[in-house]
């Protein structure tokens, strides 16, 4: 079965064409990324896809009655509409129809007719069969997925939230929505990394087809099954994640090199030979060879980089040992109750060469330790040092630092007033900017051009330090790469904010880690400090399983001790000889008592031993946690069989002085 096919599409507005020849088809389970760089017509797609446009060529056919899950961009919802239902208004007629059994079920005190009695059976059978009773559990777990807690979530009103939790929401209302088929565009912005991982896990294991647009490398590689590339004015589709699509991409670019490369040696013998002899005496087979050359279908030259950003950064001097340093900062910012703390007491030092991924989840105060870092905010309390020679590059996420009123031109001959137009328009032209484009306000400019403007403003400058606060949005995935590049090459420090974990991985040689109003440093690689989580995930499952069989393990006891109390009971009551027995009882006691404080004192000293932030600095220190955390989970299940002892021996004790 199929539920989109398309064939030969083309699309063309006057006479601009944005894309032609585009075939294939998406099948039921099919996960699709749809990848390219921006402004090839990837959302057009989506239009086309979801029967918004209609192609110019070719035709598309969708599987009659498909619903479709589409985040409306635009949509604005009642300032105080509560977030659980806004998410839960995704099941429309299944929400009203259970307002309607509400209201059936208070009129059958009234109304015992058959004919009520039998709707409300046919509506609660449908209710049944849509899924109805599963409709709530379905709304907390995608709340909980994207970041909201379900309980806060049905008292929380969307108008309090801001543009990036709305974005959220909005999210968490498509993934609730009841369809086969799920369009996601740029899903994973304005999502931390927590709640990227979970939607990646989502969308690997749902059994409903996904079409989706990112430029998020890992994410795509984890949830995609197949690729669509837009390049060269059309489209090509590639079964497999996204590592099997840029491998099958530079084949496939390799062969058609190597096919061209072969007809241009074969275009230029046979010219070189039709002009040789097209006058002497072989000037009837010069012109056979004329006639079959000019009838020879021309292959097009082999689709390359030619359009991406060159992206060069200069470090200029070099910055001290110490770049920046921060003793007992607090960082915070003003309400009108007072500061609110966002992150206490830190103690940092970013040291030249190191590349650090500042991360954790949004709202932590990422931004905000930044521009503390920079001097730009005040701390609360503590100091903050920057290098005498260090010089900053600040990329900052809302790229409020781009003059807005200026002209793409003006943004970058303002910065160079000694560059001669032609200088200007080639730097332009390096980041895709060409001819009358240049003459753009920035104020006009997508959110990926802008993007552009501001690396291309950022490689003007020269400093050793190079702030990026989420580079990578609206950055197609070609210009990510060049980007990861620019910044491997570059001689300096680097601090990045980004939820892109390809680029993390392939950049970062430390991790600052906000949490829970701590920054804990991780010496060592970003893919070091994610498998340092994986173990400490894993080891938490574990343990919450041990803890459920635990649980099942002390009721199981609590019954037995029961039991057994009755018997001890029984037999002191008809034993003659109670003192001896109490004597051999309250010696079980002192020895129950004993172990449970020495006990108690082995788990407070591991412990405070993985209390320590030092002892997660340096992978052999996560080794060494791994083990102190296995010796204080066994620490803890003897201690509570210890207590369990103790306190049967005390209830005994008690018998056995009542006896």
């Amino acid at each position: 079965m199929t539920l989109i096919s398309m064939g030969n599409v083309g699309v063309e507005f006057g006479a601009t064409e944005i894309f032609r020849d585009i075939s294939f088809t998406v099948a039921p389970g099919d996960r699709w990324a749809i990848v390219g760089r921006n402004g090839t017509g990837k959302t057009t797609l989506m239009r086309l896809l979801t029967g918004e446009l209609q192609p110019s060529k070719g035709s598309v056919a969708r599987m009659p009655g498909l619903r479709v899950a589409l985040m409306d961009q635009h949509r604005r919802f009642p300032d105080d509409q509560s977030l659980w239902d806004i998410v839960a208004d995704a099941f429309g007629e299944l929400r009203k129809l259970e307002q309607s059994l509400a209201q059936q079920a208070a009129s059958l005190e009234h109304d015992h007719s058959e004919s009520a009695m039998e709707k409300y059976g046919r509506d609660l059978e449908r209710f049944e069969r849509d899924g109805g009773y599963e409709m709530a559990s379905r709304v907390d777990s995608v709340l909980m997925g994207v970041g909201f807690d379900p309980a806060m979530a049905k008292v929380t009103r969307i108008g309090t939230l801001s543009g990036g939790e709305r974005g959220r929401v909005a999210l968490a209302r498509q993934l609730a929505t009841p369809a086969e088929l799920l369009v996601l565009d740029e899903p994973t912005n304005h999502l931390d990394l927590e709640t990227t991982a979970w939607l990646e896990q989502y969308l690997a294991t749902t059994d409903r087809t996904v079409l989706c647009i990112s430029h998020d490398r890992a994410f795509l590689n984890a949830m995609a099954n197949h690729v669509l590339h837009f390049e060269g004015g059309t489209a090509f589709a590639y079964t497999g994640g996204y590592a099997s699509f840029v491998q099958q991409r530079e084949e496939r670019r390799l062969t058609q090199q190597r096919q061209f490369d072969k007809q241009q040696k074969v275009i230029a013998a046979e010219s070189d030979y039709i002009a040789r002899n097209i006058a002497g005496q072989n000037t009837a087979q010069a012109k056979g060879r004329r006639k079959r050359l000019e009838r020879m279908p021309r292959l097009s030259a082999p689709i390359g980089e030619e359009g991406v950003m060159a992206l060069r950064l200069n470090a200029g001097n070099r910055s001290g040992d110490r770049v920046v340093e921060a003793q007992h900062v607090t960082v915070g910012v003003p309400t009108p109750d007072g500061p609110r703390v966002l992150v206490r007491d830190v103690n940092v030092v970013l040291e030249r060469g190191e590349m650090i991924a500042l991360v954790g989840p949004n709202g932590a105060g990422k931004s905000t330790l930044i521009k503390t870092l920079l001097g730009e905010h005040a701390p609360l309390s503590g100091e903050v040092k920057i290098g005498p020679s260090t010089s900053v590059a600040y990329y900052r996420q809302d790229l409020a630092h781009l003059p807005l009123d200026s002209t793409i031109y003006e943004a970058i001959a303002t910065q160079r007033p000694l560059w001669e137009r032609r200088l200007v328009q080639g730097h332009l032209g390096r980041f895709g900017f060409s001819g009358d484009e240049v003459q753009r306000t920035v104020g006009t400019l997508s959110g990926g051009e802008r993007a552009r403007v501001a690396m291309a403003l950022l490689t003007l400058s020269t400093n050793n330090l190079l702030i990026l606060d989420e580079p990578t949005n609206h950055l197609d995935v070609e210009s990510i790469e060049v980007l990861e590049d620019a910044v491997s090459e570059f001689d300096g420090s680097v601090l990045i904010v980004s939820h892109d974990r390809a680029v993390l991985r392939g950049l970062a040689t430390q991790v600052w880690e906000l949490r829970d109003q701590q920054l804990q440093v991780f010496n060592g690689s970003f893919v070091e400090w994610e498998e340092m989580r994986a173990e400490r995930a894993k080891r938490e499952e574990q343990q919450a399983r041990a803890e459920a069989q635990k649980d099942a393990e002390l009721a199981a006891r609590q019954r037995e001790r029961e039991k057994e109390r009755e018997r001890q009971s029984h037999k002191a009551a008809t034993s003659g000889d109670t003192r001896k027995l109490l004597r051999a009882a309250e010696k079980t006691l002192a020895d129950a008592e004993l172990r449970v404080t020495t006990l108690e004192q082995r788990v407070a000293e591991l412990e405070g031993q993985l209390d320590d932030p030092s002892l997660y600095d340096t992978p052999a220190g996560v080794q060494k946690a791994t083990a102190l955390g296995k010796q204080l989970d066994s620490a803890r299940d003897e201690l509570e069989q210890a207590m369990h002892d103790w306190t049967a021996a005390e209830e005994y004790v008690a018998l056995l002085r009542k006896a």
